[in-house]
């Protein structure tokens, strides 16, 4: 179905963090998006493309919409990547167990990363990550993004 194949779920064992990665919901979309959203406990999204879609809705259903973008293919800047782990520990703090949503266009690359950051920052080593990632994401990062979390360092 349309839902199963736009929504993978990510969670982090150790951490019982749980990100939900998707591509770029739209105005037409967002009720859809929004039952799956209220399933999975999500009370944050982190967009990391360019908005196309009005957060009121999300916003009346108490999920709070973080814009932090940064370009297609590419990779986040130490202050971007500042903030989004503010949002990401902020959540694991939260009384029952919750969701970061994450997504781009097309969820396979900006997306992916910013989870794979997450994973790597609460103790998963990089290349595991990715394949952990990939596991649940067929067609997550390209081989620029690759290279970078492999290099990254929490």
């Amino acid at each position: 179905s349309y839902l199963s194949k736009v929504f993978s779920l990510v969670d982090h064992p150790a951490s019982g963090l749980r990100f939900l990665i998707l591509d770029c919901p739209s105005d037409s979309t967002l009720p859809s998006v929004l039952k799956v959203f209220s399933s999975h406990n999500v009370t944050d999204v982190v967009r990391v493309c360019e908005p196309t879609y009005a957060t009121s809705t999300l916003a009346a259903a108490g999920i709070q919409v973080h814009d932090l973008p940064f370009q297609d293919g590419g990779v986040p800047s130490a202050p971007l990547i500042a903030k989004y782990m503010t949002i990401v520990n902020a959540a694991l703090t939260k009384s029952k167990p919750c969701t970061v949503a994450v997504h781009c266009i097309a969820g396979l690359g900006r997306a992916p990363l910013m989870v794979a950051l997450a994973l790597i920052e609460y103790g998963m080593p990089p290349l595991d990550a990715i394949t952990y990632i990939r596991a649940r994401r067929r067609g997550a990062f390209n081989t620029a993004q690759v290279k970078w979390i492999d290099a990254y360092k929490p």
